[in-house]
């Protein structure tokens, strides 16, 4: 039999082993040609109550486990990520809309969360702490229990395999809750790799479903730690849920993010970078650029340069085709797009490229003239839409910059890159690139936003991870029984 044969989970979810869910069947629609390719099992809150169950059992064998054994599985799944990449990246892009060279890169990186993974299980757990008593007195770093973990539709792998594999390796159980528009590549395809790779029964579990098992799942007494990846809105709702439960919940939200272009860069490379930032897969990404803020003396030309390009983009479908650009997820997100260029349009801004589309799949566009009360500029489009500001001064433009509520990425293009460090340090943003776009992640470098981006840094590097997915337990020690007057 093939690795992840249909047959093997065709109609199906996975909770120790593969099996029906609840709430039946749903269908895998392709968003290229609204075709259905598949289907998966649906879960319900009883698939939740009973996928805890078995992970809470599963979880304390193995905390239990010597850590080279985590380390060892961490290791197996990605070498099967790696020799599997085709596979995963065929999912990409029928299922997720993505273009072959974005389908590659998430299917190439992913295995790195993995390989991060093992030397998180590797690393050291706590620390020697200074006493005042004739005893050792220690900080050590333990297992929370079970993780809940909901995952987004964009990069539906990496954004829940960043979650998944530290948890896994500081010696957690994990139930998935993939977006039921990407079930398969964000999550049964994940399943079979975590199986294959040797991951003990009962401690992974993958449920496809709605609302209603995110609910489920946050509210959960044996679920200690969620880690949200979406909108802001619904992030809201989840860390108000946890916060009431006394949950941790690590939120990684949206970004309307700024690239701010000073006028002695290379214009050419500027675009680029630009086009890249707001048009890499369909402006489906929190960190795309959202606001380009480029200085008056190149605006015009910059503008010019930015729509010519958007314009040559082919535009397709990815499984037949090598346009870049695909689909967007859905109708509903297509008409949500428009609507903002619309109104922002309405407003004032002037459509330098793009602006239509045919079936779910939307043009390029670059909105000149854009000002911060237009919808498109102030609000996060999740679409390729670049909406354009110009700016007279550094100062002017870090007041642009921090106007928005958002603070994910940040990206500075100039010359002079210390006079980028001090713009950088006046921006409140997760992440800062000096010289390229927005739009980047590591296994080993921390990820977050603040603002209505998230709750900070909470992904990202061995010790980030430790600290996202373990308690701390302070430990004394000592030979004998202190004496005490009563």
């Amino acid at each position: 039999m093939t690795f992840f044969d249909p047959q093997t989970w065709s109609g199906r979810l996975y909770s120790s082993g593969w099996t029906s869910g609840a709430g039946g069947t749903h269908d895998v629609v392709e968003p290229a040609t609204g075709e259905t390719i598949g289907s998966f099992g649906v879960a319900t809150a009883d698939d939740v109550a009973r996928a805890t169950h078995v992970a809470a059992k599963a979880q304390r064998d193995w905390a239990a486990l010597p850590y080279t054994e985590r380390a060892r599985v961490m290791r197996n799944a990605g070498r099967v990520i790696e020799e599997q990449a085709p596979v995963l990246a065929h999912w990409l892009v029928r299922e997720a809309g993505s273009g072959q060279g974005k389908a590659a890169f998430e299917a190439s990186l992913v295995a790195g969360e993995y390989h991060t993974g093992a030397a998180t299980a590797e690393a050291p757990y706590g620390q020697l702490l200074r006493t005042a008593q004739p005893r050792l007195s220690m900080a050590r770093r333990v297992p929370a229990g079970v993780v809940g973990v909901i995952s987004p539709f964009n990069f539906p792998q990496i954004l829940a395999s960043r979650s998944v594999a530290p948890a896994l390796a500081t010696g957690n159980a994990v139930i998935l809750k993939p977006d039921p528009r990407t079930a398969v590549s964000g999550g049964l395809f994940l399943a079979a790799v975590l199986a294959e790779a040797g991951l003990p029964e009962g401690l992974f579990h993958v449920l496809p479903g709605g609302i209603e098992v995110g609910s489920a799942l946050v509210e959960e007494p044996r679920v200690r730690i969620i880690s949200f990846t979406g909108s802001t809105a619904a992030g809201r709702k989840v860390g108000e849920s946890a916060g009431r439960l006394l949950k941790r919940a690590h939120l990684e939200l949206g970004g309307n993010n700024a690239l701010i272009v000073l006028d002695d860069v290379d214009l050419p490379a500027a675009v680029s970078a630009g086009a890249w930032g707001s048009f890499l897969h369909q402006g489906q990404i929190c960190m795309t650029t959202g606001r380009h803020l480029v200085h008056e003396r190149i605006y015009d030309e910059y503008v010019e340069r930015l729509a010519a390009t958007a314009e040559k983009i082919p535009v397709g479908n990815p499984a037949t085709s090598d346009a870049p650009l695909g689909p967007v997820i859905d109708a509903h997100q297509r008409d949500r797009i428009h609507d903002l260029v619309t109104r922002s349009k309405e407003a004032g801004a002037r459509v330098a490229a793009g602006g239509t589309y045919e079936d779910l799949f939307y043009r390029p566009t670059v909105l000149a003239e854009s000002g911060y009360d237009h919808p498109a500029f102030a609000d996060e489009v999740f679409g390729p839409v670049a909406p354009v500001a110009r700016f007279s001064t550094v100062e002017e433009a870090i007041a642009l910059a921090t106007q928005s509520e958002y603070g994910l990425s940040l990206g500075i293009l100039t010359k002079d890159v210390m006079k980028a460090w001090e713009i950088a340090g006046q921006i409140p943003s997760g992440i800062v690139h000096i010289n390229d776009q927005t739009v980047d992640d590591e296994p080993t470098a921390p990820f977050g936003g603040v603002g209505f981006s998230g709750t900070g840094t909470r992904f990202g590097g061995v010790e980030a991870n430790v600290e996202a997915f373990t308690e701390t337990q302070w430990v004394t020690m000592q030979g004998s029984i202190t004496p005490y007057p009563f």
